[in-house]
């Protein structure tokens, strides 16, 4: 039995095909003071890339909250009407200048932040679906304005964020 679901689903749904339908992306502009009463009171999903290269991983340091200063992996939030792995390639490509393959879907986490980047918000819960990715073109990355600074690890640093030392030892990913 094939079945529609919603508009933005495809797959399968408790056995059964699920057809792929559109939706529009909706990837404009939130108010503050919107965003700030979603981030109060609901998750928000976001998505991240591992980018895997020369026998390592892409660290980059964080210039905003959540988790400013901190060495983490790209990510931001999933627009609604994005599909996941469209989102991964978009984020990517927006805060690396990568494009990417994605090898892999490797979990889904949850995070619990004590800052947030809206004033008034004193805290965070993202749920986070976190996918490992490998360049297709040169390996040149251009970091945007949420990050002053990359590298390539190939060991689990003590400076990584205590998020990013989680996902290398549960997917052994060095």
């Amino acid at each position: 039995m094939t079945v529609v679901v919603g508009r933005a689903l495809s797959g399968t749904l408790f056995g059964r095909q699920v057809l792929p339908a559109d939706m529009d992306v909706h990837d404009e502009f939130v108010p503050e003071e919107t965003f700030g009463d979603c981030l109060a009171h609901l998750p928000q999903v976001c998505v991240e890339v591992v980018v895997a290269h020369d026998g390592g991983v892409v660290l980059a340091r964080r210039t905003n909250e959540p988790a400013a200063g901190e060495w983490f992996w790209p990510g931001g939030r999933l627009y609604k009407g994005e599909r996941l792995p469209v989102a991964a390639r978009r984020i990517a490509r927006e805060e690396l200048g990568l494009a990417v393959a994605i090898e892999r879907r490797l979990g889904v986490h949850s995070h619990f932040w004590d800052t947030a980047s809206v004033e008034g918000v004193d805290s965070r819960h993202t749920v986070n679906v976190v996918f490992l990715v490998t360049p297709t073109d040169e390996f040149d990355v251009t970091l945007d304005c949420q990050h002053d600074e990359w590298r390539l690890v190939h060991s689990l640093e003590e400076s990584a964020h205590e998020y990013a030392k989680e996902y290398i030892q549960a997917y052994n990913l060095l």
